[in-house]
């Protein structure tokens, strides 16, 4: 192996570049602090192969400031990107990078010890303006971003966006009524279907339903652990002796003949369980027949199917029921969230007389 190779004309006094081609190929880099022991022996101080990091651990050898680069908000971002997102859940890593993407534009230049709640509220208000439900986002991934950085010892100013207020959101409020949902239904093909029974019979999120397996029934309930919250629920196929309606679905499901056995209780023909792009597909579909289907008689009602999501199952579940049950079907830790997003419908109520 060739000795490792000294470049440092673009470093800081005392601090060096090792760089050796390895077997594969690759070019192996890391850094060094060129020291001293307590007999005064010159010795070389491992500072890590990140750039930014090196540099302020040089400065701390050195008893100095760090230099001003390695405090940029860019710097924070980076290590953000190479150790925090990596450990999130597949879809909140894609949503991470979209915000960062936007938070790159406004922010990466910026020294962390610059930005204020002031600076915070300004952006807010400017991507507020076309996208206020992203730009709370972006703030709550700014927010956390900073957090780390406190960690990491970047900055040990306060959080600036700890007490700046998101843009207000309301909540979505379309009630997919029988006839809507019906007339989709009669449309949907038989794993759209059972996709649609079992979102309403279980009031889980459309992620969670497509992921339940057969190996999940266990003691007769079916064992759920939610993808956004890991909160855990067992949903029982049995109530006192008599079969629920989720058991009649799993049992109608379980008997039908199949060609292909598959570990989902949701699946496709061929046997597949079926992913997220193939629902979408499926449900918009099968909603275009039905609202094509009484355009003509009943335009308003179109309408009203045209406005149909798939998501709006869940609510329509949570309002059919009493609300501690709703809220503990739907794994909710506060009512509150269950009555003022996902119960859509008005108490029943008697008149004065």
């Amino acid at each position: 192996m060739n000795r490792p190779i000294t470049t440092a004309n673009d470093l800081p006094a005392r601090m060096l570049r090792r760089t050796k081609r390895l077997v594969s190929g690759k070019i192996w880099q890391s850094y060094y602090y060129n020291g001293r022991d307590e007999s005064g022996k010159r010795v070389e101080i491992h500072l890590g192969a990140d750039l930014n990091e090196a540099k302020r651990k040089w400065a701390a050898h050195e008893c100095t400031k760090a230099p001003v680069e390695t405090g940029l908000m860019r710097c924070v971002f980076d290590r953000y990107l190479r150790e925090v997102i990596p450990g999130k859940a597949k879809n909140t890593q894609a949503d991470n990078h979209c915000c960062l993407k936007m938070l790159r534009l406004v922010f990466d230049s910026a020294p962390i010890d610059s930005i204020t709640p002031q600076h915070v509220a300004q952006y807010r208000d400017k991507r507020g303006e076309k996208a206020p439900v992203r730009a709370n986002r972006e703030l709550s991934l700014l927010s956390h971003a900073f957090n780390y950085a406190r960690e990491w010892g970047y900055t040990a100013k306060e959080n600036p966006c700890t007490r700046v207020r998101k843009n207000k959101k309301t909540p979505r409020d379309f009630y997919a009524d029988a006839a809507v949902r019906n007339a989709v239904y009669f449309y949907a093909s038989v794993d759209l279907q059972d996709a649609m029974d079992l979102n309403y019979l279980t009031g889980q999120r459309p992620a969670d339903v497509l992921k339940m397996r057969y190996s999940d029934i266990v003691d007769g309930a079916v064992e759920v652990r939610q993808n956004k919250t890991k909160k855990r629920l067992r949903i029982l196929l049995d109530d006192g002796g008599t079969r629920t309606e989720l058991g009649h679905l799993i049992d109608r499901i379980r008997a039908r003949p199949r060609t292909v056995y598959s570990v989902f209780i949701v699946v496709s023909p061929s046997g597949k369980g079926l992913g997220k792009g193939a629902l979408r597909l499926r449900f918009e579909v099968a909603r275009k027949k039905a609202a094509e289907s009484v355009e003509s008689e009943n335009p308003a009602l179109a309408a009203r199917i045209r406005l149909f999501q798939f998501r709006d199952i869940r609510p329509k579940a949570a309002s059919k029921m009493e609300l501690s049950h709703a809220s503990k079907l739907l794994g909710h830790t506060d009512q509150q969230i269950t009555r003022s997003v996902y119960q859509r419908v008005g108490e029943t109520v008697l008149p004065t007389k």
